[in-house]
């Protein structure tokens, strides 16, 4: 296994950047997510580390090998990497059983029969495929042929593992299943993992860190407590989770703690800023209460299971999400205390 280092990574189609200036570190054993709205260039960044597309500018490094550097007109083939891909859409043979899928990649490269059989056990084990060797991908569920598609390019024991949306074609329950899949894999094997996905969730319950990326660029890269807890800007606050981004006036420091104006309430705020501009109001930011800072208005209600989810319209028009056990209809008035959100300075 290795760390994955980018370095002023950068790729453009047709002359349109898709990616700027990418620089950062996957470190060694990681799982990390890269995570974003469609067209943000998550999958073009994960084929420019698998070697299907060469930057237009910067450098990759898995390990201590640069394996693609375009001041240095150098470009490491996929094949040459030891880079293990998972597909969406799984990619298997449908002439070869479950057990030559898995093999295939150790039997191109010339691999003894002995190593192609122990290799080839070991990774149908570590993906629970031991007693499916024998079928054929027509005869698999669509669960059973992403473990197949995982234990082939686990196989020959990759440097590191791509995984590009490999829940999108799987129905919630089977999603849910498989995330404890690739938890469970990562933990027994310490592979340095790489999660393209356009789905928080999956991101937020799988990853040890998420790169939040939006037009080109990574926004935030943390893990997914300090994402939602702390956000860098407005995307992140709003991408993340469920909440409403507003201005705050009148900033002020005082005993080492800050203070502003935010509706029209003076507030305490968190914040690394020294002057930070809006907050990120959470529903854990906003406890009902009949002598609350806000009056608010309920406009819809949605049932979580065990609690409610409650948007409110603010009489000074903005829109707050709030949950609460109790049941509250449609058109009822509330009030609304604000109580320590997280602020920072909009870029």
């Amino acid at each position: 296994m290795a760390d994955i280092s980018l370095s002023a990574l950068g790729k453009s189609f047709a002359g349109a950047p898709a990616l700027h200036d990418i620089t950062t570190t996957f470190k060694d054993g990681e799982f990390v997510a890269l995570l974003g709205p469609s067209g943000c260039g998550k999958t073009t960044l994960l084929r420019l580390l698998a070697g299907f597309e060469m930057p237009t500018t910067g450098q990759i490094s898995i390990g201590p090998r640069e394996v693609a550097h375009v001041a240095g007109n150098r470009m490491v083939p996929p094949e040459d990497r030891n880079i293990g891909f998972v597909f969406q859409s799984y990619a298997l043979w449908p002439h070869m059983n479950v057990r030559r899928n898995v093999s295939y990649p150790l039997e191109i490269r010339r691999f003894s029969k002995a190593e192609i059989t122990a290799q080839t056990d070991q990774a149908l084990q570590a993906t629970g495929l031991t007693d499916y060797a024998d079928r054929m991908p027509s005869e698999l569920s669509g669960g059973q042929r992403q473990r197949v598609a995982l234990a082939r390019c686990l196989v020959s024991h990759p440097d590191a593992v791509l995984l590009d949306e490999p829940l999108a074609n799987l129905d919630v329950a089977l999603r849910a299943s498989m995330q404890t899949v690739f938890t469970d894999f990562h933990k027994r094997t310490g592979a340095t993992m790489v999660y393209v996905t356009h789905d928080q969730s999956e991101a937020m319950a799988m990853a040890d860190r998420i790169a939040v990326m939006d037009k080109g660029r990574i926004q935030q890269f943390d893990t997914p407590q300090t994402l939602y807890e702390r956000p860098k800007n407005r995307f992140v606050a709003e991408f993340v989770g469920r909440g409403t981004v507003v201005p705050m006036r009148g900033v002020e420091k005082s005993d080492s703690a800050l203070h502003g104006h935010v509706l029209g309430t003076r507030i305490a705020v968190q914040s690394g800023d020294d002057l930070p501009s809006h907050v990120c109001l959470r529903p854990e930011n906003l406890t009902i209460s009949e002598t609350g800072d806000l009056r608010a208005k309920v406009a819809r209600v949605t049932y979580l299971g065990g609690k409610y989810l409650l948007e409110t319209v603010a009489d000074c028009g903005t829109r707050l999400l709030a949950e609460t056990r109790a049941r509250f209809d449609v058109g009822m008035q509330l009030g609304l205390t604000i109580t320590t959100p997280w602020a920072f300075s909009e870029e």
